[in-house]
């Protein structure tokens, strides 16, 4: 009996000191499925990012080392290189492979909601001096929208440098007041202004990265916090970026819905069909007819619509109209008689205005 707890302490021990050896278990920290791809290691860091950022966490002590802990999972996992080593063999070989590279800031990389104002909402700032803010369109396809995308964009950002010599700065209107003579003063407004280190505007090129997210509607804007127009005595402007669609020339989106056309024979129309529509994704849709189907009529494919941008689970529908395309050539006398008694109609002459 002695003998089989000591065989199972030494077990644990083992277990314990291979665990540590491995080093962090960075998908776990991500919440993801090892087979996950690059796109679902950014969205899975972008989202966790967002909540576990220590400027929205202060209570927590421990959130500066949960937020490392992110950063550091997103370098391996967003690697091919890295993720490939420590799939192999774990944390400990990337130390010794010298390819953790610690200081680098993910974080940086990703804009838009990731502009953190924690702050205690009084009020109280200071009116600073504020460049423009800039509007770009990102014109997205369609299939962005549904299956959602990352996409990179390259923009000169002028940065400001230290330069030689000195400027006014912060230049403010004074009252002052002026003796004029015995007894006589005059209150006047001046500009007043301080000195401050030169600076100068210099054109950095930087790579920005923006998530398309699954449902984002057109004309959705999503703002970059100071990455628009700079101001040499305050803040920088932001970056807006507005999604445009793109048309499509298979689908109509109308909010979450999907609408689309297709043409059947008339021979389809009357005997029924079974059908496959390829979806934006990739997927195949089925679409079977047993009845009669008539020249603009619709059917509804539930949840095969666009995903709804606040809750992704949730989706529209796709709806289908057909067209019926009808035989060109010229019918025999003996198929008009056939077809009429296939048929078993009265012959309907209806006018009417249109309407």
């Amino acid at each position: 009996m002695q003998l089989i707890k000591c065989l199972v302490l030494i077990q644990l021990t083992l277990l314990l000191v291979e665990e540590s050896l491995a080093g962090r278990d960075f998908y776990k920290i991500l919440n993801i499925k090892k087979n996950a791809n690059t796109n679902e290691v950014k969205k899975a860091y972008r989202r966790l990012a967002k909540e576990l950022h220590p400027d929205k966490n202060k209570d927590d002590p421990n959130a500066s080392e949960k937020f490392q802990d992110l950063g550091a999972a997103y370098e391996v996992l967003s690697n091919p290189d890295k993720r490939k080593t420590y799939d192999r063999c774990g944390e400990e070989c990337l130390k010794k492979e010298g390819m953790m590279d610690h200081g680098g800031d993910p974080f940086s990389s990703f804009f838009g909601d990731f502009g953190f104002h924690f702050g205690n909402g009084d009020g109280q700032q200071q009116d600073a001096p504020r460049g423009a803010d800039i509007v770009m369109n990102l014109y997205v396809s369609l299939e962005e929208l549904y299956s959602g995308n990352f996409v990179e964009i390259v923009r000169n950002k002028p940065v400001s440098k230290p330069a030689s010599g000195t400027r006014k700065c912060n230049c403010r209107q004074e009252m002052v007041t002026r003796n004029l003579g015995p007894g006589r003063f005059q209150m006047i407004q001046q500009t007043v202004c301080d000195e401050c280190p030169n600076v100068k505007l210099v054109n950095e090129e930087r790579t920005l990265e923006i998530e398309v997210e699954q449902g984002m509607v057109d004309g959705q804007e999503t703002r970059f916090v100071a990455e628009g127009e700079p101001h040499i005595d305050g803040e920088p402007g932001d970056l807006i970026v507005r999604v445009q669609q793109m048309p499509h020339p298979r689908f109509l989106r109308k909010d979450d819905d999907l609408y689309t056309n297709v043409t059947i024979s008339l021979q389809d129309a009357l005997v029924g069909f079974s059908m496959e529509i390829k979806h934006l994704d990739g997927h195949l849709v089925p679409v079977t007819r047993e009845k009669i189907t008539w020249p603009g009529a619709r059917i509804r494919k539930k949840g095969e619509g666009m995903p709804n941008f606040e809750n992704n689970n949730l989706t529209g529908n796709l709806y289908i109209t057909f067209d019926v395309e009808f035989p060109k050539k010229d019918l025999t006398a003996e198929e008009k008689e056939a077809l009429k008694k296939i048929l078993d109609q009265t012959s309907i002459n209806r006018i009417y205005n249109g309407l």
